[in-house]
């Protein structure tokens, strides 16, 4: 059994904020530095959850109601946090996850207008009281992250996962002022980095903000940029 505690940091933001890049270099990092590192999705992340995570952001499915989209998203994260969230958290790994519960509120929330205090009960139901200790909040303007996400669905040859993309610029104004309420509330999770930079810059600022709030692991890993 290992003596050191898991770590559980979220990525959020709005469509083509550039997290998953992100998150993917974040790993890359920590790896280097001789972490265990999970990296994750919502919705999705294991076998069940990403059947669930089909139907969701099949634009095909237009006529979902925001109640069946919210109720979906905490069915997936039930499944989600029990089968790998929760398992890597205990053996002392570093989880990475693409979305959590700040994207429910985010979305469901401010962006559809369903009741905060419910989604807020979902959330603890689903998560068992799991919670991240750190969320990197992607921040950029609703126009550059939509321009984004449009170009790389048209450049993908997989499913086209667009519900979400072909919603309204007011939509979206809604789930990023949402985002940024959150990280109003809760400062001390919450570190909001500028995403409208480059890539190679914007992983730098990450890494710059992440200094000093990683617990010491390891000697010479105490942090990404190490």
């Amino acid at each position: 059994m290992t003596n050191k505690s898991g770590f559980f940091i979220t990525f959020e933001g709005i469509e083509g904020c550039g997290k998953t890049t992100q998150l993917r270099l974040l790993k890359e990092r920590l790896q280097s530095a001789g972490e265990e590192v999970v990296a994750t999705r919502e919705p999705g992340g294991c076998a069940i959850a990403d059947k669930v995570r089909t139907i969701l952001l099949d634009a095909e499915n237009s006529a979902m109601t925001p109640c069946a989209e919210l109720l979906l998203y905490a069915a997936a994260r039930a499944q989600h946090v029990e089968e790998v969230i929760t398992p890597a958290l205990r053996r002392g790994g570093i989880v990475l996850c693409d979305r959590f519960t700040d994207a429910t509120v985010a979305y469901q929330g401010h962006g559809r207008g369903l009741d905060l205090d419910l989604i807020e009960r979902l959330n603890a139901l689903a998560t068992g009281g799991v919670a991240p200790h750190l969320t990197l909040l992607m921040d950029c303007p609703v126009e550059v992250g939509l321009s984004r996400a449009r170009a790389r669905i048209e450049s993908s040859a997989g499913e086209r996962e667009e519900r979400f993309e072909l919603e309204s610029m007011r939509f979206h104004e809604r789930v990023r002022s949402g985002y940024l309420s959150l990280a109003q509330r809760y400062p001390e999770r919450f570190i909001v980095i500028d995403a409208g930079q480059g890539v190679a810059e914007t992983a730098e600022a990450i890494a710059l903000a992440l200094s000093g709030r990683l617990p010491t692991r390891q000697a010479g890993a105490d942090s990404p940029s190490s």
